[in-house]
């Protein structure tokens, strides 16, 4: 079944309750840290499914790859503040570095996807 929005997106919607854990996660960071790494972690977060979201709705194949890309380097940067997290004894990250993990590999899917009805 086609996707008509991009909620209907299973790499949507796994992002997005990857945005709602590290939010949850985050609340129990020191208060000093509010402007630094609490802000940092959330904002690349929210990057993953707003760009899903927009890559959805562009009409050309570059710029649709170039959004989940962009996806895809939010990933990454959030990647390294769950690492960086992890290692002030802030919190136990493992759990999201997985669901960070299988989040890129369905965006890597999707992007493939999209390839192939192009070719």
């Amino acid at each position: 079944m086609k996707a008509k929005v991009f909620e209907d997106l299973g790499v949507w919607q796994k992002s997005h309750r990857f945005v709602l854990d590290v939010y949850r996660l985050t609340q129990s960071f020191p208060n000093y840290e509010r402007f630094g790494l609490v802000s940092q972690i959330r904002r690349s977060a929210v990057s993953v499914p707003a760009n899903i979201a927009e890559g959805f709705k562009k009409r050309g194949l570059p710029d649709k790859l170039r959004y989940f890309n962009i996806s895809q380097g939010s990933l990454e940067e959030t990647r390294y503040y769950l690492i960086l997290a992890n290692d002030l004894g802030y919190a136990d990250t493992k759990n999201l570095k997985e669901n960070l993990d299988e989040i890129s590999r369905m965006i890597d899917g999707y992007m493939q996807s999209i390839k192939n009805r192009q070719t």
